[in-house]
């Protein structure tokens, strides 16, 4: 559908200002007042370009960020879900010292960047604008229904449950995560945080230190050994990324804590690590360690219907002259609590750029138009749903 890509390449501008706006408010996953903003103005922006919704549901976040669902009604008999995340993992406070601006990158080519540009506000517009250059050519089209969360960030522990909800009544879904290379994601692994916490005996380090039993020496020790329990030949990595513990250099830590995240290609390995995480015991009989069990994210991996998703992805960029690949990447994202339900799920179909998490974090906005075009197509493909 090439005039999908030209309609795009016109409002190129127009997407690019929508980005800016959204990236310039602050929407830390912490930062309730800044999440209630962002959402406000996605909620007008959407309204702005598509018109009322059929069905509009906020569902309450608490201290976490609410989730918005806008539906519109489609002209054909599919239905389609449309997951964009709005919290970003940069302090409130950020926007001041990196505010979002338009640069040259070392090989002459135009990126825009800013906290949160990449992962993932500008396939959020993406997407919105998707919708709306469909609608606008006249073409079949799903219901489409937009879910936005505010906690994807740090584990969506408020919005999985509405996520999975949604997906379930859906033909299929699309995830606008961000893509370095273009690919679409079709497999990402499933994340683990485990929380380690040792209890020790306090002593003075110098008066009577025998006394004591030291709760950062046996969780050395401990952390030590379990990463030993990862198995890249698997797929499976483990890092302990955190550890805080202790009172004074002059004092036998009673207490220390180790965060530790964990990532799984296969399923199986869930039993396994856990198993061999409680198989560890305490290098000092006087120090006791439990452990948090904490799996988040279940592994996704390309399916029988996700592979038919990927086809229809697949032809609407050959519309557009693009061969679009797939891959397989380690970092996780609601897209894995799609594919564990097991309806066709397709990731990374967001923003060009780099970055993700990182103080470059960049998109390429001469990108914007193909994948805001190839979103277009495949809701177009999709108008009656996802042929078996």
């Amino acid at each position: 559908m090439p005039d999908l890509i030209h309609t795009a390449e016109a409002h190129q501008t127009d997407i690019l200002t929508d980005v800016h706006d959204l990236v310039g408010i602050e929407s830390h996953s912490y930062d309730k007042s800044g999440l209630d903003r962002g959402l406000a103005h996605i909620d007008t922006l959407v309204r702005k370009h598509l018109g009322e919704p059929g069905e509009s549901i906020r569902s309450d976040g608490g201290a976490l960020g609410d989730v918005l669902r806008l539906t519109y009604p489609g002209t054909g008999s599919g239905a389609v879900l449309v997951i964009a995340h709005y919290d970003t993992v940069w302090p409130t406070g950020t926007l001041a010292g990196w505010p979002v601006s338009s640069q040259t990158d070392a090989a002459g080519r135009s990126i825009e960047t800013g906290p949160g540009i990449f992962d993932m506000k500008t396939g959020l517009v993406q997407g919105i604008w998707a919708l709306k250059l469909l609608r606008e050519s006249g073409k079949a089209y799903p219901t489409v229904t937009f879910l936005f969360n505010g906690d994807e960030e740090i584990g969506s522990l408020v919005s999985r449950p509405i996520i999975e909800e949604a997906a379930r009544a859906a033909d299929a879904v699309l995830v606008l995560e961000p893509t370095s290379d273009g690919a679409v994601k079709t497999g990402r692994k499933g994340v683990g945080i485990f929380k380690a916490t040792a209890t020790g005996v306090e002593a003075h380090a110098g008066l009577n230190p025998a006394d004591g039993a030291s709760a950062i020496h046996a969780l050395a020790a401990f952390v030590t050994a379990v990463s030993g329990i990862a198995d890249p030949d698997r797929g499976t990595t483990i890092n302990v990324g955190l550890i805080s513990g202790g009172s004074g250099t002059n004092v036998v830590a009673g207490t220390a804590v180790a965060d530790i995240d964990i990532r799984i290609e296969d399923p199986a390995e869930m039993a396994r690590v856990d198993a061999a995480f409680d198989a560890v015991e305490s290098a000092d009989p006087r120090v006791t360690i439990t452990v948090d069990h904490g799996w988040n994210r279940p592994p996704m991996s390309l399916t029988a219907p996700g592979e038919r998703l990927l086809a229809v992805v697949q032809q609407s960029a050959a519309d557009l002259g693009v061969e679009l690949e797939n891959v397989d990447v380690g970092g996780g994202s609601d897209a894995n609590f799609v594919s564990a339900l097991g309806v066709p799920v397709l990731c990374g179909m967001g923003a060009v750029g780099h970055g993700a998490h990182a103080r470059h974090e960049f998109i390429y906005p001469d990108a914007i138009p193909l994948y805001t075009a190839i979103t277009a197509g495949t809701l177009a493909r999709l108008a009656d749903g996802l042929a078996v």
